[in-house]
């Protein structure tokens, strides 16, 4: 009846979740009547902006006639080695831009002049997601460094939307509300409370012992694959279970308001009960074809203020140490606003980095005042117009693994990354 009751709540909840089948996890399992291992980190997060956000609002000030129109180019703000758009007097909510960058300043990476190549949404979306463009078979960075640290852990990969595609190397994970986890967390409690278990303890430790016993007698046996898997999943769901309890400490009473704080709660609490290895937080409406300036104050202050929120909330857990942060958005906005006010799609934009074995307080890159990119040298990374290159996704993909230390694993070589030697990013970190 558990193991019924388990997949049944996963399915009233709204969760999409898949557990880990491979038969050597589970027969290890079984033969130590244990739990899923707990993966301590490090841990990694992926901020989506859907829909293309502004630069020149952000990190990648112009203050140019006809490209910025609330503020000017003198009025452009300087944070140690970071240039920002002043947005404080602009803002009803959220955070500005100059708090954010005067608290992680020194912590941040940005690169500045990253080449979309195209300027389409969804393949915009799977470039920056995978670092791949021509391709719908390979996993986004987030999926394969689940893959690759943490599979047999019950969420691996958390993702709340954007392109999650995994490469069939990992199970994608959907946990959309606080209450949906801690559903998972208690899946033998009425309605998620442990208070309120349909089985008492005794009958839980029998249950266990008779399925493992169960499960490490059919390990021998030969059967047919079918079989065998739906096997391999019903044991599974029991050590999800089990392990998916840790969780409950570490759940939050009560719900923020803000989209991507909800979103961090859910991961946070995941990440420090030692059953996910990374996420992909997203909000969307980023897509400025009118009002460019309203839209873009209006979201930028609360995609920042979800980061903040996600970086404090970590320090709380003493787990801020372990994180790898990324902020990105599948593209930006024209130099030139349209005849609506607004901004359409531009191909040419800028990613963030904070976290575990990034020195911040960095800018590599550039864009010119028409907003187009400015090559960089792939050793030095510094300004260099005659000889330098074209910086795209697979090159941070690539990047990425390498801090990541997955760069040669089997999965990693399975969804290779053709970037010449000659233009790897090797200093990138720092």
């Amino acid at each position: 009846m558990r193991r019924r009751d388990f997949l049944t709540l996963c399915g009233a909840a709204g969760l999409g979740f898949a557990a880990p089948v491979g038969p050597s996890s589970i027969a290890r399992a079984a033969a130590a009547k244990s739990e899923l291992p707990s993966y301590d980190g490090p841990f990694y997060v992926v901020f989506n902006a859907a829909g293309g956000w502004d630069t020149t609002y952000l990190m990648d000030p112009k203050g140019v006639k006809d490209t910025n129109r609330l503020y000017q180019h003198g009025e452009i703000v300087t944070q140690g080695a970071h240039r920002l758009a002043p947005n404080a007097a602009h803002i009803k909510a959220g955070l500005s831009n100059e708090d954010f960058f005067k608290t992680y300043g020194d912590d941040l990476l940005v690169l500045n002049g990253l080449d979309y190549s195209v300027n389409n949404h969804s393949p915009c979306s799977r470039y920056m997601a995978t670092g791949k463009l021509d391709s719908l078979a390979y996993p986004t960075f987030a999926a394969l460094v689940a893959a690759c640290n943490g599979a047999e852990v019950p969420l691996a990969f958390l993702t709340f939307g954007n392109y999650s595609a995994t490469g069939n190397l990992v199970p994608m994970a959907r946990v959309p509300y606080l209450s949906s986890l801690n559903r998972l967390a208690n899946a033998d409690g009425v309605n998620g409370s442990a208070r309120s278990p349909y089985h008492d303890d005794f009958v839980i430790d029998r249950i266990e012992r008779a399925l493992a016993e169960q499960m490490q007698a059919r390990v021998s046996q030969a059967r047919l694959p079918r079989v065998e898997r739906s096997q391999s999943m019903l044991y599974a769901a029991q050590l999800n279970s089990k392990a998916l309890q840790r969780v409950t400490a570490y759940v939050p009473k009560n719900s923020p308001k803000e989209r991507l704080s909800r979103q961090a709660d859910i991961v946070l609490a995941s990440f420090k009960a030692g059953v996910c290895v990374s996420a992909n937080l997203n909000i969307g409406q980023f897509d400025s074809h009118a009002n460019n300036d309203r839209d873009q104050m209006k979201l930028i202050p609360e995609f920042l203020a979800g980061v903040d929120y996600l970086v404090k909330k970590s320090e709380e857990l003493k787990i801020r140490e372990q994180l790898v942060i990324i902020i990105q958005s599948e593209m930006a906005r024209t130099p030139k606003y349209n005849n609506n006010n607004g901004k359409d799609h531009w191909s040419i934009g800028s990613i963030m980095f904070m976290g575990r074995g990034i020195r911040g307080n960095r800018v590599i890159g550039a864009t010119d005042e028409k907003h187009f990119l400015v090559p960089i040298h792939p050793k030095s990374l510094s300004i260099d117009k005659e000889k330098g290159i074209r910086i795209r996704p697979e090159h941070i993909h690539l990047a990425l693994r390498n801090l990541a230390g997955i760069d040669q694993h089997e999965f990693s070589k399975k969804f290779p990354l053709k970037v010449s030697e000659q233009e790897q990013l090797k200093s990138l970190w720092g």
